[in-house]
């Protein structure tokens, strides 16, 4: 990671992490990125016996489909049997394209499968979970919702994923992203502060810009 950099992209980090203390759930909800920490975490809380259930959803996008080329929700489902979890404790949904589709899709999952829930465990990539958590609370929020993620110090993460680059260009996206899908009723507001937005628009200026919405 850039030394010049690192400040700002710890802030941002460290943002992101909604501090959830994980409790016992009717399921646990990966949602599809480029991590492979999706998978490895929902095996955890599986194996603790935190939830008897996990939903995996994703489809591709342009930045899982050379990692994940069968599908994101299919390559957690592989890992979590190559892991020992049973099939029939998993469900996977594999057309969702961005995190709305993820639980409105999720939802009609549980729907034909005749499976009522009432709290779930969010398991996303460590800087998307206030977007996770925001975007399930305006479109599920009857749901009891908490977050969590496989969550290395950020130079182990940056080391498993492999690109620095991408991985702050991929964290300044979703701060973006917090103000943007709550104008757009997308996802509830949620406080974005001063220190934060300052590091975001440094970043943005040293050219972290790859993943903004136009």
């Amino acid at each position: 990671m850039p030394d010049e950099h690192r400040a700002d992209v710890v802030t941002l980090w460290e943002y992101h992490d909604m501090r959830h203390q994980v409790r016992p759930a009717d399921i646990a909800i990966g949602l599809g990125s480029h991590d492979i920490g999706v998978a490895v975490r929902a095996v955890e809380l599986y194996k603790a016996g935190v939830v008897p259930r996990l939903l995996f959803t994703g489809a591709n996008a342009p930045t899982t489909v050379k990692r994940f080329p069968r599908g994101e929700a299919v390559h957690y489902r592989e890992h979590a049997l190559e892991h020992g979890v049973p099939d029939d404790a998993i469900l996977i949904e594999t057309e969702a394209a961005n995190t709305a589709e993820n639980f409105t899709l999720s939802r009609k999952v549980l729907q034909n499968n005749g499976i009522q829930v009432f709290s779930a465990v969010l398991i996303s990539r460590p800087y998307q979970q206030r977007r996770a958590y925001a975007t399930c609370r305006k479109l599920w929020p009857e749901l009891d919702v908490v977050c969590t993620s496989h969550r290395p110090p950020i130079d182990d993460y940056v080391t498993e994923i492999g690109d620095a680059e991408f991985v702050i260009s991929m964290l300044v996206g979703d701060t973006q992203r917090i103000s943007a899908f709550a104008e757009a009723g997308y996802a509830i507001p949620q406080e974005v502060p001063t220190k934060v937005h300052a590091a975001y628009e440094r970043l943005v200026a040293a050219g972290y810009t790859s993943r903004l919405i136009r």
